[in-house]
């Protein structure tokens, strides 16, 4: 008897002590901060996604990824093309005062770099004690520059650090951190080595390496920025043959007579540009499908944030063909306007247990709101000048949720181009410093969200009231002068 009195004693303190050891996992689950996930979509369109009214293609995993969270109606990008839309995203700042406004390339490899003074999401995370990597493209400073991602807070970087490179599909090499990795085959005459799925496997890597401890995870995806390709696999064979098809002609092949100008100012030939563009996004959805799967089966879900979003509005180039899909989702204007078509873009946020699943949202944000949203949510708090509004109380649906008196953006090119909207009223600028100024166009989104009628000559003092919070909106750039 005494000896079963002490099998039963030591099966009762085994029993015992998983419990304990349950709750205390169950204790640090609760505790911990929670990993975060952005992933950036390029070039993706608002009606690029089938939960935002895609019906060429279907795009299952992200629609999984907004029936587990919120789906915002009104959220806007930095900008309406790359770098100035990434400087934004990681600095808080309206392109009125975030450091880069525009594409504008170095020489040889990378872009204007991003300053050192600038404080970055990385940098943020980096306080709050957080793991970083980023995953993709990056387009903000070439290595060893102060805009170098490994400068801006990120631990660990992977993939394109220079857009032009990243118009490439089959590229030599990437960079991991200020290292260059050889891609197997691909040497400007082959197609071998699909960069983007490179990537993919870097991405989960990181998170799978950093289970045991906050990480913050940007993804930058390159898809579906032109070119047009993809490998011949069974995602890209289910669109073949599936859409009529005009076939695009170009000189930049993957040949040996490859120079510097093709490489970087033209896309390859497509004789399946629609299948091909479908494909790609097919492809982007079925990473945002590993990346859930991943932190699904690490256990860490229900722990994770993730947020998905684009850099701009659907582009036109190497192929695509945004009016045959209504990447646009029936707004008006592509990449490069500040039309809503080119700045209007999808964004999903889903947190287990804090967001409501299947919800949707009309706060009006944009991509300078993210840096505060993410502080807030890891409790660090900003010194330096931003534009930002943490969305957080709209993610946690309380009712303490400020709103924007504006929203403000500017682009230097063809004379310059400058937008805003304060409540529903949008004001659209062209051709501001051109011989011939252009006219200042007013809407009103509640009744034209299309923008179809320009409406400034019966609301002159809303005009002049827009032109004036324009004129105070925008600091001159030393980089990017206005």
């Amino acid at each position: 008897m005494r000896k079963l009195a002490v099998v039963i004693f030591g099966m009762l303190l085994v029993v015992s002590c998983g419990k304990i050891k349950k709750q205390e996992a169950s204790i640090k689950q609760e505790t911990q901060k929670p990993n975060i996930i952005y992933i950036l979509a390029d070039d993706l369109g608002y009606g690029d996604l089938s939960s935002y009214g895609q019906k060429h293609f279907e795009t299952p995993n992200i629609d999984k990824l907004a029936s587990k969270g919120m789906k915002f109606l009104q959220h806007y990008s930095g900008a309406s093309v790359c770098a100035p839309s990434r400087s934004s995203l990681m600095t808080g700042q309206h392109t009125g005062h975030t450091p880069i406004r525009g594409n504008r390339e170095l020489e040889d490899e990378g872009q204007t770099p991003l300053p050192a003074t600038s404080l970055t999401i990385a940098e943020v995370m980096k306080l709050a004690g957080y793991k970083t990597g980023a995953f993709g493209k990056w387009g903000l400073g070439f290595i060893d520059s102060e805009g170098d991602p490994n400068n801006q807070g990120f631990d660990e970087f992977y993939g394109y650090n220079c857009q032009r490179l990243a118009h490439r599909y089959y590229p030599p090499y990437l960079w991991e951190n200020k290292n260059k990795v050889l891609l197997k085959g691909n040497d400007w005459t082959k197609t071998e080595t699909y960069a983007p799925d490179k990537i993919q496997e870097a991405t989960l890597k990181f998170i799978e390496e950093n289970k045991e401890k906050p990480f913050f995870a940007y993804v930058p995806l390159v898809l579906p920025h032109a070119e047009l390709i993809s490998p011949n696999d069974s995602i890209f064979n289910k669109y073949k043959g599936k859409f009529e098809e005009t076939p695009l002609t170009s000189d930049a092949r993957y040949t040996s007579d490859y120079g510097p100008d093709i490489i970087h100012k033209e896309y390859c030939p497509q004789e399946t540009p629609h299948a091909a563009f479908a494909s790609m996004v097919d492809r982007l959805d079925v990473y945002v499908g590993q990346i859930m799967d991943k932190v699904e089966e690490l256990g860490i879900a229900d722990n994770t944030i993730i947020m998905f979003a684009s850099d701009n509005g659907p582009h036109a180039e190497g192929g695509a063909d945004p009016e045959f899909f209504n990447s646009g989702g029936d707004l008006r204007g592509i990449k490069r306007d500040l039309y809503e078509g080119g700045i209007r873009t999808p964004f999903i946020a889903v947190w287990p247990n804090k967001i409501k699943a299947a919800s949707t949202s009309n706060h009006v944000s944009a991509f300078w709101d993210v840096l505060p949203t993410i502080a807030d949510i890891v409790d660090v708090k900003i010194n330096n000048q931003i534009d930002g509004i943490s969305f957080l109380p709209t993610l946690l649906d309380t009712k303490s949720q400020k709103e924007h008196n504006y929203l403000y953006w500017e682009f230097n090119i063809k004379s310059g181009r400058k937008a805003i909207r304060k409540g529903n009223w949008k004001g659209v600028w062209y051709k501001i410093n051109g011989k011939k100024q252009g006219e200042f166009e007013l809407y009103n989104l509640e009744t034209d969200l299309p923008e179809e009628n320009n409406i400034a000559n019966n609301h002159p003092e809303i005009v002049e009231e827009l032109k004036q919070l324009m004129s105070e909106a925008s600091i001159p750039s030393e980089l990017f002068p206005f």
